[in-house]
């Protein structure tokens, strides 16, 4: 019988690498772009006013640096909001992946 498909590289659907288009106001997104080989730059986290408040920013920071713990990679923190979790919740698994 044939050998199964490996799976494809874990990309989490909740991150974009691109900016939402002109129009996309009904989903939280926190965008983010490679800038070195093992190096990822989360730029900036966005949740529509209607859903504020629920805390979602809050998974979109822990889903992307779980992200980053998963696939060892280094995180630099252009994102305040980021940045802010980090201080909250300063689990030495982000710490030590943070690039200044």
């Amino acid at each position: 019988s044939p050998s199964p498909t490996p799976p494809a590289p874990l990309q989490p659907p909740h991150l974009t690498r691109s900016p939402p288009s002109a129009g996309c106001h009904d989903r939280a997104v926190l965008l983010y772009e490679y800038v070195g080989k093992r190096i990822v730059d989360l730029q900036h986290t966005e949740v529509p006013d209607a859903y504020r408040g629920r805390g979602i920013a809050k998974h979109l920071a822990k889903a992307a640096l779980d992200f980053v713990v998963e696939e060892d990679l280094r995180a630099h923190l252009t994102c305040w909001y980021i940045q802010k979790y980090v201080k909250e919740n300063p689990l030495p698994q982000y710490l030590e992946r943070l690039q200044p």
